[in-house]
């Protein structure tokens, strides 16, 4: 027998196997980087520069579950205005907040551009509402009810009380304490990842009780859109850096 189409005598099968591997896991990693660029690019540097990145997909129309479509990636510029200028001259410098920090945008008080819509379930409707809506939902036995405790900030003065909860449907879980100021008739949320709800009153260790006033608020008393829950967050996020001057400084 002279092996007529027998390649496995001829060829290296393992090798083949290997390159095929490796031709595979190269355009893996092409395509992964590639659509790793659809959003947040074109960049602009400090001093203005733009940086397009390698490689960038064409643009991609997704259509939306609930209506609306968007296209990525796209050359529209965010509409933020952050409040804050470079430490130093040099490109690449951190940001240091100019005027309130805990509304400058940056650090741990950034934000992304969302959709000034409120989030909805798989049926079309709201996803987070307040408990005085759900007449069904109530606090498990045994579990502190934290309505009517007051809200304490970090340096122990009460900010106000709670009123309300506002629960998150889809998940069957809480996401805001919604607070009636001590001194003002204005209502704000409280991120409940933020609360430390212990029996007697509702602590927050992210700001002090005055910072409570400039939370961001909501457009519609129960209501709150993807982008209102996008700046609530980081304004006590900024808080865990801002509040206090002594959290800006060295642990030793």
């Amino acid at each position: 027998m002279n092996g007529t189409g027998a390649l496995t005598q001829n060829l290296d099968v393992a090798q083949l196997v290997l390159y095929a591997f490796w031709i595979f896991f190269a355009g893996l990693i092409y395509y992964l980087v590639r659509e790793n660029h659809r959003e947040g690019y074109p960049m602009e540097t400090d001093n203005g520069v733009t940086v397009r990145g390698f490689p960038i997909p064409d643009p991609k129309t997704y259509k939306l579950l609930h209506g609306g479509e968007v296209t990525v990636p796209n050359d529209q510029p965010s509409p933020q205005t952050l409040n804050a200028e470079p430490a130093h001259r040099w490109a690449g410098a951190p940001l240091l907040p100019t005027g309130n920090p805990m509304l400058s945008g940056v650090g741990p008080g950034a934000w992304a551009d969302r959709a000034d819509r409120p989030d909805l379930d798989c049926d079309g409707n709201l996803k987070i509402m307040p408990v005085r809506l759900l007449p069904a939902v109530g606090i498990i036995q045994g579990d502190t009810d934290p309505r009517g405790l007051p809200v304490l900030g970090a340096d122990g003065a009460v900010a106000g009380t709670v009123a309300d909860l506002w629960m998150d449907t889809a998940e069957n879980l809480f996401r805001y304490l919604e607070v009636q100021l001590a001194d003002s008739p204005r209502r704000v949320l409280l991120p409940i990842n933020f609360a430390r709800i212990r029996r007697h009153q509702v602590k927050v260790n992210a700001v002090l009780a005055k910072h409570f006033a400039d939370v961001p608020g909501t457009r519609l008393p129960d209501v709150v859109t993807l982008l209102e829950e996008e700046k609530i967050m980081a304004y006590y996020g900024a808080g865990t850096l801002y509040a206090v001057p002594s959290r800006q400084e060295p642990l030793l």
